[in-house]
């Protein structure tokens, strides 16, 4: 087989598994950015429940941080455009917000 046919024939199965590697992808991003909201909803429904001492508090909040941080993870790797920029910066200010929190009233850890 020439050479300029050896190339064409690899170009064409590189694209063809290019493609289902990003539907793949993408389905994965699918699910994940579904688990990740799931997981936000409820990290939220426990800082509402979160009315106890600062011990228990700090324990909500530290899981709070720790689940913003893996939901912008998802959102990074999954979203794109506005809704990549505006869910980012929800999770990240929450983040931020309860980091300091923690640093405030919980003895910095």
């Amino acid at each position: 087989m020439p050479t300029v046919f050896r190339l064409a024939a690899s170009l064409t199965i590189l694209v063809s598994l290019s493609g289902i590697a990003r539907a793949q992808n993408e389905a994965t991003c699918g699910r994940d950015v579904l688990v990740a909201q799931s997981m936000q909803r409820q990290a939220l429904e426990q800082l509402e429940q979160a009315d106890g001492d600062d011990a228990k508090n700090c324990r909500v909040w530290r899981r709070h941080v720790d689940t913003m941080r893996r939901v912008a993870s998802v959102y990074g790797r999954c979203l794109s455009g506005s809704e990549r920029a505006q869910r980012l910066a929800q999770v990240q200010g929450s983040d931020r917000e309860f980091s300091a929190a923690i640093k405030g009233r919980c003895g910095g850890h």
